[in-house]
């Protein structure tokens, strides 16, 4: 018999991770594939007989909206050690007919847990089985982050797989020759991009011995959910790591959500709200950084924590059946803390989304904006992400939109919600709320066009005005930027501002020396080193070429006190490009 293991990616251009192990646990192959035919050939000649094919994504998704109820319950167990599911559910596009579920049906598999067939298919995440089978405290951060961090964790993750040589059932990997070469491959990785190429088989050798585990131990592992409703198969936590004594059941455990009251959700969230509240504003100190040292150009960020009240308004909602929405609202309400960034152009906003799901761990994203006009209509606009970090147990839910997107947004809730409208005007209202966004759209694309237009055509120079400030002016310094990095984007004002100190910090007052000094440095083996993963901002761009041309000098200056660390760990991509 046969274990396929299948990361597999949420859109056919990226990467899905393949392997297959069987039933000795020996690895009989590691790799990758992209679209849904590549996957079928990878993993064909393993599952033409009895197999069992364990999928890294929704398999069974009926629930409109909010978490299935077994990722509800899946998360009460996991959600602490970081290893908790995103929500799945059909209003998104992508799962009404999920990836998984055809991946399946093209293979003749049954995904029917309790299924008798020779050949199935099952749904599984390595995160938990990671902390089931390593008893991880919390789950290794090898797939967001800085790139060294990431890089120890996706060698320590490979090391403690190796280990399974020595467990029951055992994993052999380290008598395969991919697995050897997929090893090497991660010890000389230099870059962030080396590690996603390298990560998914890893993720995909779990997945299949999760399979293989399911398949030697089933007294210990736990399906929660069902067949109806959608299921996730684990290791089972050991009881002395649940967060309470689960009831006598038999083996395999299917563990069925509990429902408490929202009264006593509401207590308890008061409970944790001081700690939320804390928690918050370790969220927005991390976005502001992330954005200004990446030099993105927004207009402000902000976040909050949802007040009890709100809370218990939110917990108590009930369907047009008079059915509550939320059985777990303390783990299904996801914007406990909420985060908002707003930016000036439509093009940013994907540039804080691609920022943010790359420096912190990404459990949702979904684009409000598209999912309207693919009901072919206008109306609100947004970036929703649900993000983790590593240290904070809660996440945050971070809406990401335009300076326009966010005034229809506000003003259109506070008529809506908040204001009282006769029955008999509401379709001329929804007429003109409509309306009115369709026209922020065309102007969100005009100002798109405008600063295209600038970037293509800024003058050579700019004339400054008089001022007794001894710092090159910002106009003067965008200008130049704008001329020196054509293809980087916009910059924050007080971020030229910034800048020009710690130029002037170095003795550079004019243009003339910013161009001296900047002539001799190479810029594509910079953009190498750094290996942006987002367009950077102009000033990052002269950021990091300051950082390559002067170095520790640079870094000891006064007003880079408060990232020096992180300065180090840039000039160390450079020394390792060079």
């Amino acid at each position: 018999m046969n274990f396929v293991g299948l990361d597999l990616a949420w859109g056919e251009k990226n990467q899905t991770g393949v392997a297959v192990i069987d039933t000795d646990g020996r690895l009989l192959h590691v790799g990758a594939a992209t679209d849904d035919d590549s996957i079928a050939a990878a993993v064909a000649p393993y599952t033409d007989s009895e197999c069992l094919v364990a999928i890294d994504a929704p398999l069974i998704v009926k629930n409109p909206t909010g978490f299935r109820p077994a990722e509800a319950q899946f998360n009460r167990d996991f959600q602490r050690f970081e290893a908790g599911a995103r929500p799945a559910f059909t209003d998104r596009p992508e799962f009404k007919h999920p990836r998984a579920a055809r991946i399946a049906e093209r293979l003749g598999l049954d995904t029917d847990p309790n299924s008798a067939s020779p050949r199935r298919a099952i749904e599984v995440y390595p995160h938990p089985a990671t902390v089931v089978l390593f008893g991880l405290d919390k789950t290794l951060k090898y797939k967001r982050g800085p790139f060294e961090s990431r890089h120890r964790a996706l060698l320590q993750l490979m090391t403690l797989i190796e280990g399974l040589d020595d467990s029951t059932p055992r994993l052999r990997v380290n008598r395969s020759v991919s697995w050897v070469e997929l090893r090497k491959r991660v010890e000389a990785a230099t870059k962030p991009s080396h590690l996603d190429r390298d990560e998914d088989p890893v993720d995909a050798v779990i997945c299949a011995y999760v399979g293989l585990y399911w398949y030697h131990r089933p007294q210990d592992v736990t399906i929660y959910g069902d067949h109806a409703s959608g299921y996730i198969v684990t290791p089972s936590l050991p009881p002395d790591r649940l967060p309470e004594t689960p009831p006598p059941a038999p083996k395999p455990r299917i563990r069925a959500p509990e429902s408490a009251g929202p009264s006593a959700a509401v207590a308890e969230y008061a409970a944790r709200r001081p700690a939320l509240v804390e928690a918050t504003a370790q969220y927005l100190e991390l976005v502001t950084g992330l954005l200004d040292d990446a030099g993105i150009n927004y207009l402000s960020v902000a976040a909050r924590t949802k007040s009890v009240d709100s809370f218990a308004a939110k917990a108590e909602r009930r369907g047009p059946d008079g059915t509550p929405l939320f059985t777990e609202p303390l783990v299904e309400v996801t914007d406990l803390i909420g985060l908002r960034v707003i930016t000036y152009l439509r093009e940013d906003v994907d540039t804080v989304a691609e920022l943010l799901a790359e420096e912190m761990r990404l459990l949702d994203d979904r684009d409000m904006g598209q999912e309207t006009a693919r009901e072919g209509r206008w109306g609100y606009a947004s970036r929703h992400l649900l993000v983790g970090v590593e240290g904070i147990q809660q996440p945050a839910s971070i809406q990401v939109r335009t300076v326009l997107q966010h005034a229809w947004a506000e003003f259109e809730h506070e008529i809506r919600y908040k204001g009282s409208i006769p029955a008999a005007h509401v379709p001329d209202l929804d007429r003109r709320f409509t309306l009115a966004a369709g026209l922020l759209e065309l102007a969100d694309r005009e100002f798109s066009a405008v600063r295209e237009r600038l970037r293509t055509s800024l003058p050579e120079t700019a004339t400054p005005e008089t001022t007794s400030d001894p710092r090159i002016p910002t106009p003067v310094l965008a200008t130049y930027l704008g001329n020196r990095f054509p293809d980087a984007g916009w910059s924050r004002t007080d971020h030229y501002t910034w800048i020009a100190g710690l130029l002037l910090d170095l003795g550079i007052d004019s243009i003339d020396e910013v161009d001296t000094v900047l002539a001799g440095i190479d810029t594509e083996a910079v953009n190498a080193a750094m290996d942006y993963r987002y367009p950077a901002g102009a000033v990052r761009r002269l950021d990091d070429a300051l950082l390559a041309i002067y170095g520790p000098e640079y870094i000891a200056l006064e007003g880079n006190s408060h990232r020096v660390k992180l300065l180090e760990t840039r000039l160390g991509r450079l020394h390792q490009e060079s």
